[in-house]
């Protein structure tokens, strides 16, 4: 079970969220903290159940020394918050479909039966796809825990800010990781805001709704 946590007012969250750029530098996330964060957001949904969502979290002063030179005009999120989360695409995320459907079975969530004609279906299909329809799958499915991730933050008291401006040809190497493997979707920032966002307008329901 989820521990319990600051915020559990969901109108709260969702309206409440800002994209915070300035953070209280001596505001610091535990490590456990940071993956029970990352293990709520984790429950977002995916694709076949594949989960290919992977972080870099980027927390110590030689981490942030070496994305900085790598976040263009995002330098400020870097400098002052509890962390940088680099979220990834796993476009090889089918070798953990075993140990996925295995457990689910363990745990009484899904019958063997099923299991095994899912995993083979999986594992007919994804390994062949070209590299591009992978990497399709995986920001797609980042995205959504990325967005989760965001909710959740705001339930432990904390801000984020979500941001596309980096050097994405460059970014998974410098972090020792196989560019060819894990692709950047986007980063986060991580910490409690020193300023408050900004609110901002968003159009209307049915300016972006289309009724067939």
């Amino acid at each position: 079970m989820p521990k319990p946590i600051p915020n559990n007012d969901f109108n709260n969250i969702i309206t409440g969220r800002r994209s915070v750029r300035h953070y209280d530098e001596n505001i610091k996330i535990s490590k456990e903290e940071m993956l029970d964060i990352i293990k709520e957001a984790s429950l977002a949904p995916s694709s076949a159940n594949m989960q290919p969502w992977r972080v870099i979290v980027v927390h110590t002063p030689e981490g942030k020394n070496k994305l900085r030179p790598l976040v263009q005009f995002n330098t400020g999120q870097n400098d002052t918050s509890a962390a940088m989360l680099i979220i990834l695409g796993d476009t090889q995320s089918e070798l953990y479909v075993e140990e996925i459907y295995d457990s689910a079975v363990e745990q009484g969530k899904m019958p063997k039966d099923l299991r095994d004609k899912q995993v083979t279906q999986i594992m007919d299909m994804f390994p062949l796809l070209p590299r591009e329809i992978k990497i399709e799958v995986a920001k797609i499915d980042a995205s959504l825990f990325a967005m989760q991730l965001m909710l959740v933050a705001r339930a432990h008291g904390y801000d984020t800010n979500p941001m596309a401006g980096f050097e994405r040809d460059t970014i998974v190497r410098a972090f020792d990781l196989d560019d060819e493997r894990y692709v950047p979707v986007m980063i986060l920032s991580i910490g409690k805001a020193s300023q408050e966002g900004h609110e901002s307008v968003r159009l209307g329901s049915e300016q972006i709704t289309f009724w067939r």
